[in-house]
């Protein structure tokens, strides 16, 4: 397992739940105002300096019940509302979708490709907020200065925690299926034919060198599939031409979106109950919440700028069957800690509780004018 993989983990699934959140404000047309105080409150939260600092220490990912806490957290950072049933599904999209991206990388590190590719489609949002463009743009600095001289290897190593995370989530996605890139079964289809790795040749041949080094024969063999050389390498600057698509917002164009138990989801969900909501005491998951919980304020709608409430689903009809019909395993409900007893014993357990505790403190009206950024700041 790799310690260098939560920054990854978290910056793409923020980035695909600002695709998916943008596309539903479009579609319920919600003013145009409103819909940018939503996406840049969220993306200043998300990208908050301090917490970007602890996020880049080396250290083990979190659950999945953890982090679905933070991205509930994440996004009702702003004036927009969503009930369980329309977070479940949000946090469903964005875990299938970055599956999905990285499965198909052609190389391990082009996952790094695939992260600038949804901080370059952030920005995008953001083009009005020079501040925020600058956290953003503070964050690709720290991604380069972290991966840019990690090895093969080591890119491998995150790639596989990667995909040790999303083993067990086969949940069907209707924009995958009527792509045909996913079985009815959840599973993904991954494809036979299209663009090489950066640096590989189309296969098809087989040379055989001696103790010498030197070439003696050459057999040929025929693949099956209908691969063609990459172009170019993608750019791992801060502005540049990715080449690849990976990470890009696929709901630029408006499309409905469901998303539906597999099977073999709902059967795992009863077996493996315990790998999606293990001990939230450990120190890094209560390090983590600890800081958003004090960081990621939620704003109470007030005066002339009132909340509204996003849904997800066509109706709400579809959004309250939904909500009945979901595995009770599946539904990610905010974690209940329990650490009083280890207080005494364990110092720094005692610390973080303590963050918590803040919460109760009085704090300054959430009305119009407040700051995002000087709530973080006062951590």
């Amino acid at each position: 397992m790799s310690v260098r993989t939560l920054p990854l983990l978290f910056l793409n699934l923020g980035g695909e739940m600002l695709y998916i959140l943008d596309q539903r404000l479009r579609a319920q047309n919600i003013p145009g105002d409103k819909a940018r105080k939503v996406l840049n409150d969220i993306i200043s939260t998300m990208f908050n300096r301090k917490f970007m600092e602890e996020l880049f220490k080396p250290q083990e990912l979190y659950s999945k019940k953890a982090l679905r806490t933070v991205y509930d957290r994440l996004a009702h950072a702003s004036i927009m509302r969503l009930n369980q049933a329309s977070m479940d599904k949000l946090y469903d999209l964005m875990t299938m979708a970055f599956k999905y991206q990285v499965l198909l990388c052609p190389r391990p590190k082009d996952v790094l490709l695939v992260t600038f590719n949804h901080l370059d489609a952030i920005k995008g949002f953001i083009q009005d907020s020079p501040t925020i463009l600058h956290q953003v743009d503070e964050t690709f600095q720290q991604l380069t200065e972290t991966y840019g001289g990690l090895s093969a290897g080591e890119f491998q190593l995150i790639r596989q925690t990667l995909l040790i995370f999303f083993q067990d989530l086969h949940i069907r996605v209707s924009i995958f299926l009527k792509d045909k890139v996913q079985n009815s079964n959840g599973r993904f289809v991954l494809p036979v034919s299209g663009p090489l790795p950066w640096g590989t040749k189309v296969p098809g041949l087989i040379r055989t060198f001696n103790n010498k080094g030197e070439e003696v024969r050459k057999a040929e063999f025929k693949h099956g599939g209908s691969y063609v050389a990459a172009p170019k390498e993608g750019s791992f600057e801060l502005y540049g031409d990715r080449v690849l698509k990976l990470g890009t917002n696929m709901y630029s164009v408006n499309r409905p979106v469901e998303t539906h138990m597999s099977g073999a989801s709902e059967n795992l969900a009863a077996q493996t109950q315990e790998s999606i909501a293990p001990n939230p005491l450990a120190k890094e998951e209560l390090n983590l919440l600890a800081r958003l919980i004090g960081g990621m304020e939620i704003k109470k709608p007030s005066g002339p700028e009132p909340g509204f409430r996003l849904n997800l689903f066509t109706t709400d009809e579809e959004e309250e069957q939904a909500a009945l019909t979901r595995p009770e395993e599946l539904s990610y409900e905010v974690i209940n800690i329990q650490a009083t007893q280890d207080q005494q014993t364990n110092e720094e357990l005692a610390r973080i509780m303590g963050e918590f505790e803040i919460l109760d403190q009085p704090r300054r009206s959430a009305s119009k004018g407040d700051d995002l950024l000087a709530m973080m700041d006062e951590l």
